[in-house]
């Protein structure tokens, strides 16, 4: 399983990685299809903080930097789960974009965009990291549970034996001696 997770992990980042170093080397060529959705973005970014950029072209750029270095994250195996994570948000807004004008792109998007949601969740077969710290509470609750049972068990024992040092030593004082 490991070498089909492998290749198909590489094989999805391949046109992010692709079409990443595209973006940061000629942006030019996507501002037009990007100004579409950076034109609705512009006013958000400016209230999160002026300083981001919200020029089309550096916003283009930005986006296929993150894309090359999620993309490669995702091939190479590092991070997987954010990287592909990373990669299906910054697919949202040209998915959504396109699906009004150019349903075989939005399909396409979509269709990549399931792959990332898979990538994101997949654990590679192992527990997932809420699924072990739930069960590593358990274990602790049920170890805390045994504590106590083992204590009160420990002090029962403890008056049962004080109980009987204390008869003891009544029926030593009646003894003649």
């Amino acid at each position: 399983m490991k070498p089909v997770r492998t290749a198909a992990r590489a094989m999805l980042a391949s046109i992010f990685v692709v079409q990443g170093v595209r973006a940061v080397l000629k942006p030019d060529t996507s501002v037009e299809a990007a100004s579409t959705v950076t034109e609705r973005v512009k006013p958000l970014l400016e209230k999160v903080d002026p300083r981001i950029p919200t020029d089309t072209l550096t916003l283009v750029r930005i986006k296929g930097a993150s894309d090359v270095v999620a993309g490669l994250a995702l091939a190479t195996g590092h991070f997987t789960r954010p990287a592909a994570a990373v990669l299906a948000a910054g697919l949202v807004p040209s998915t959504i974009a396109h699906a009004r004008d150019e349903q075989s792109q939005f399909l396409k998007n979509l269709g990549l965009l399931g792959g990332l949601l898979l990538a994101a969740v997949d654990t590679e077969g192992r527990p997932s990291l809420g699924y072990r710290a739930g069960h590593a509470a358990d274990r602790t609750e049920r170890s805390i549970k045994r504590s106590q049972r083992s204590v009160k068990r420990a002090v029962r024992t403890a008056k049962r034996e004080a109980k009987i040092a204390a008869m003891s030593a009544a029926a030593a004082r009646k003894l003649p001696g």
